[in-house]
Parts: structure tokens; sequence; C-alpha cells
């Protein structure tokens, strides 16, 4: 075995494949949005430079931001005027760094949790870029908020179109191209070290990072997509931060007052390994997997409540 450094990236895993949604017109739908994004210049230019602030911080450079306190009362303002959220085992957050691993089931998730986590250390979200960019309102307030580490990769979506349009489905083939095209894979190894440069700087400085170790939405409630992305047990294991599991209930369907749950686990710690070993990585993933499955509930039930504003606000965060 190579006494190398394992360089992860956030969707990393072992020969692992994707697994490609079915090719429905939503996922054809979202393949197109996604090449629309990625041909976005403003958002591409603000994620560029989203990029850039970040390794300038990790690197121990300064960067203009609203504080922690000021991001968490904005969001958890917005948050709780639309939804009720239930918060609990808070005092089991650490007050020193983490790398905050919970599942994902919508892209209000990173929002949600800076509503919930304490403002200090402040906490940077590692996310995928055009989710994070892709309208104006999350544009202009993560522009100013800052912590973002922005993630370029390829959607499942996108990957079934090419699929699709390689095995016979030959009304694809122009989407297709464009995907190629215009979509960033994000997977270079250049890329890879980046990120895993600028992970590694912001917990040197004492700062905490969000990461969704599934790599993708999930499917349902209460779900864990698996196996986990190998980069959350990485950046861990290379810092010697501890791990902060982090259940999410309730976020995959939203309507105007649904109950919204943050469940913080136990923080799992661990040694510091500058060169983990892939056995140190793999024992960390099966921890963190049995953390998360622990902390999601057993049997949800979806609210039978009037669903007001349903539409609106799954597409407000989507």
């Amino acid at each position: 075995m190579s006494n190398s450094p394992l360089i992860p990236h956030p969707d990393s895993n072992d020969a692992q494949e994707p697994v490609l949604p079915p090719l429905t017109e939503a996922t054809i739908q979202r393949a197109k949005e996604g090449v629309a994004y990625a041909r976005d210049r403003h958002a591409n230019e603000m994620i560029r430079q989203a990029l850039l602030s970040a390794e300038a911080v990790a690197e121990g450079g300064s960067e203009h931001r609203v504080s922690g306190e000021l991001r968490q009362r904005v969001l958890r303002t917005l948050i709780h005027t639309l939804f009720r959220v239930k918060v609990e085992f808070s005092e089991r957050i650490p007050a020193q760094p983490v790398l905050v691993a919970a599942n994902h089931l919508n892209h209000i998730d990173p929002f949600l949790l800076l509503s919930e986590l304490p403002p200090r250390p402040f906490c940077h979200i590692l996310g995928d870029a055009r989710t994070l960019y892709n309208q104006w309102w999350k544009r202009q307030f993560l522009h100013l908020a800052k912590g973002v580490i922005p993630v370029e990769r390829i959607w499942k979506e996108e990957l079934a179109v090419i699929q699709a349009a390689k095995t016979g489905h030959k009304e694809l083939a122009e989407l297709a191209d464009a995907i190629e095209k215009y979509v960033p894979t994000g997977n270079s190894i250049e890329i890879m070290r980046r990120l895993d440069r600028i992970v590694q700087g912001i917990f040197a400085r004492g700062e905490s990072v969000i990461l969704f170790p599934e790599g993708r939405l999930g499917n349902a409630e209460a779900q864990l997509s698996v196996p986990l992305k190998r980069g959350v047990a990485i950046y861990a294991l290379r810092a010697g931060v501890p791990i902060l599991p982090v259940a999410l209930i309730g976020t995959q369907d939203l309507y105007l007052r649904k109950e919204l749950t943050v469940r913080f686990g136990n923080p799992i710690i661990f040694s510091q390994s500058g060169r983990p070993k892939a056995q140190q990585v793999q024992a960390l993933l099966d921890e963190l997997q049995a953390a998360l499955t622990d902390l999601l509930p057993k049997n949800y039930q979806e609210p039978k409540e009037p669903k007001l504003l349903h539409h609106f606000l799954n597409h407000m965060f989507w």
C-alpha cells in the first residue's frame, strides 16, 4: 500500500458507480436546468470568487464577511418564520472546530444547519457549487456572508441523460453534448488537492466545515444513502478534528410551518493521522454511518396537515 496521503474528493468512493435516477421528465428537466446554471456567467464568476476567497482564508488571509452571529440571526429569522424548528441535544456540540456531517434531503439543509449551529467557531459550507449559487437570493446572501467552499461536479441527472443518449435515446443527444461541453466534472487530482488544502487550512485556523457525506440528496426521510463518501473521513483524520453527526428530519418535503428537526449526535473523536490508511478511513465511515442511522427516526411518518406554499418553498431552496 502506498504511504502517500489519500487526497479526497467529497464525492469519491472506492470504485463506487453512482446510482442514476430513472429517465423521467423531471430528470431531463433537472439536467436542462443544470446546463443553464453551468452557462450562467454571473453564477460562475461568483463561484470562482468564492473558491478564491476560501483559498485565501485557508492560507491565513482575511476576507470581508459578516459575523457568524449576524449570519445566524438572519437565517434563523427567515427559517423560523417559515417553519417550526425543533433542536435536540445541542449540548453535544463541542466548542472546538468540528466537521459537521449531516444527512441530506433538501437544499435548505446547509442554511438550516447554519441557523442552529453556534456562530463561533465560524462554519464553512462545502457543497455543490451550482446548487448553492443557482438563485439570485442565495448568491447575494452567500456573497455577503462568505464561508462557502464550492464543489464543481456533474449531477446524477446529467449522468443519466448522457447514459441514455449513449444507449439509444437520440432525442437526448444534443442535451448530452451540452452537458459534456459546459458542465465541469470537478474530479481532477488538481481540484481534489486544492479542496483538501482549503479544508485543512480552515481547520488549522480554528474554524469548522459542514459536509454532507452521502454526496447527494437522499431518496426518502429517515433513510441514509450509503456507502458514505470517503472524503468526510479523510478530511477529519488528516486534521484531527471531531466529526459531529447531525440528523435532519422533515426537510425533504417543505411547506409553511412544517416541523423540521435538527438532532445532534455525540462527537466522534479519534487520533489525528496525516496519512490515513484505508482501514482507518473505513472504520471511521462505519462509525459515522452507525451514528447517523441511530439519530434518524425508525419509522418516520409525514404529518397529515395542510401543505401551504408547498411548491413555492420547495423551489425557493432548490
